[in-house]
């Protein structure tokens, strides 16, 4: 098409491109316009109705001999007996009600119709649809896909800062239950991870760290853990052997916590060690970072180890002074540890102080962020609020200022509050998070609705307040209100983030598709036609002869 508008645009005469006609451009727009017209559905719908038209005006004006081959057909079924119909109408029935039955399940586990998926993606191509059309030419569409681009949300995939020991916690749940708690696609973005921050190019140059390379892209627990005792066969100072016992091997918080100290004594042996030599070359750059990341992530697990083990102010220390050594490590997300265990010791003031350095406007936002600055805010007119009373005087300053924290709170997030007001159960939180998805809210929740049953009247504000939300953003996708607009591809996320046994909370909900409407709709009428034949036999053939 452009090509065509192109030629007609040239200059006569000359066998190459001439200078583009003025009217080109608009040309090329109003054919644009008309091809995205006419592959609406509603324009398809009336090309097939005008097809079915012209079919029928073509069958009634065929010559003769056709008319006798429709004739003979009519007579022929005019002599099928009542049992054939009654035979076809239920099998017509019992296959309808298979698709939908399928059709259902298909929606309801990945999201999308079958039949829908199968025809987008196979026959609108035969059809010419958007995937065989020409691309646009770059002075038309250069800016609009630079914006959309910069407009589009982007579902990156986090690492949880509360993520459980898989030994200790993750393990211990399924000896239990008997399920698995985390998605392959977790566990490989863990071993990632791992190998991204514990090792580096100079590993080759010590046996140690060598086998513990291989060790992290190992699948089996199993040989994971003998790679890390051979490790240590070879180096009893092998800092990332110690991290993986205390991950993996360990089946207490106790156990996991011994092997953290000596990876932390090992860790600051070797740290010392990278920083006197670091500026020798690139290569001892790179080692001082990787040993950097060890210490960083040791220190960090002991706290937690502390946390979970009822030493709160000990951790609460580990933690602050984690951040004052590493300030630029702020990425690893360290405050929202910090958050939950000053909540734990009720120190609110402590709370806003770290929330007044981390919910800054330039740095990214979290459920754990926006939430506890809500929490803090609801807590001071919870333990007097009435909804009667307030619908009576009023929202006093106070009240306002909670009802706006919380929803800028379900805005960014609007799975957290079914799992805080208990209407959903919750599983153990994946070791990744999707911002602002449903993996992100069962971390949080997990973790901070004991914060807020703490504190008397927070959740029946929330419940009375919070689907206020809702209202103020109708078209979530599109337009946000204090946030960008919800990305659309958090669900297919979190499906793959959390276990096959957890329904998905998905925003906004979904419609129905049309082709689960229409199949309930056929196995519904089939099956009454069914009925109708097998008990009035000869009545309904009197009208099918009709």
């Amino acid at each position: 098409a452009p090509s065509a508008v192109m030629a007609e645009g040239s200059g006569s005469g000359g066998s190459g491109w001439g200078p583009p006609c003025p009217g080109a451009a608009s040309a090329f727009r109003r054919w644009e316009q008309l091809r995205q017209r006419a592959a609406t559905p509603w324009a398809r719908g009336l090309l097939v109705v005008a097809a079915g038209l012209g079919l029928l005006y073509a069958v009634l004006r065929v010559p003769v001999p056709l008319r006798d081959g429709l004739a003979a057909v009519t007579v022929f079924l005019s002599t099928l007996t009542p049992k054939f119909y009654f035979a076809l109408t239920v099998t017509s029935s019992f296959i309808s009600g298979l698709i939908f039955v399928f059709e259902w399940w298909h929606f309801r586990k990945y999201g999308t119709s079958f039949i829908e998926q199968v025809s987008v993606s196979h026959l609108r191509p035969l059809i010419g649809g958007a995937e065989n059309s020409p691309p646009a030419p770059a002075a038309f569409s250069a800016g609009e896909n630079e914006t959309s681009r910069q407009n589009m949300p982007e579902c990156k995939v986090w690492r949880n800062p509360l993520n459980l020991f898989r030994g200790a916690e993750y393990s211990r749940y399924m000896w239990v239950t008997g399920k698995e708690p985390l998605t392959y696609y977790d566990m490989n973005l863990s071993a990632q991870d791992h190998q991204t921050f514990f090792t580096c190019d100079t590993d080759a140059l010590r046996p140690s760290d060598t086998v513990m390379q291989k060790a992290w892209r190992e699948r089996n627990p199993q040989a994971r853990i003998k790679a890390a005792y051979q490790a240590l066969e070879l180096n009893n100072d092998c800092a990332t052997a110690y991290v993986l016992l205390a991950e993996e091997e360990a089946t207490t918080i106790v156990d996991a916590e011994k092997y953290f100290k000596q990876a932390l004594k090992a860790g600051e042996m070797i740290y010392r060690k990278s920083q006197n030599c670091h500026s020798q070359s690139p290569q001892h750059e790179a080692q001082l970072r990787r040993d950097t990341n060890v210490l960083v992530y040791v220190k960090r697990r002991l706290a937690m180890c502390a946390r979970k083990l009822g030493r709160i102010r000990e951790a609460v220390k580990m933690m602050r002074d984690l951040m004052k050594e590493f300030p630029l490590l702020s990425m690893l997300n360290i405050h929202e540890n910090l958050l939950e265990a000053l909540l734990e010791l009720q120190a609110y003031a402590d709370v806003q102080a770290v929330l007044a350095k981390y919910d800054d406007i330039s740095l990214p936002k979290s459920a754990a962020i926006c939430y506890t600055a809500a929490l803090l805010k609801a807590r001071a007119v919870s333990e007097r609020f009435s909804p009667e009373t307030a619908s009576k005087r009023g929202l006093s300053t106070a009240e306002i200022n909670a009802v706006e924290a919380i929803h800028r709170a379900v805005e960014f997030n609007p799975h957290v509050p079914k799992y805080l007001l208990e209407m959903k159960s919750l599983v153990l939180p994946p070791e990744h998070i999707l911002k602002r998805g449903d993996s992100e809210a069962v971390a949080y929740a997990f973790f901070h609705l004991q914060h807020w049953k703490r504190i008397e009247g927070a959740l029946n504000l929330l419940h009375c307040t919070w689907e206020g939300t809702f209202r103020m953003i109708p078209y979530p996708l599109e337009k946000g209100h204090l946030f960008y607009p919800y990305p659309s591809c958090t669900e297919t996320a979190d499906r793959e983030l959390l276990p096959t046994f957890h329904e998905v909370s998905v925003y906004p909900q979904k419609e129905l598709p049309f082709f689960i409407h229409f199949t309930a709709g056929l196995c519904s009428f089939s099956a009454m036609l069914a009925l109708l034949t097998h008990q009035f036999p000869e009545l309904m053939v009197i009208f099918v002869k009709a």
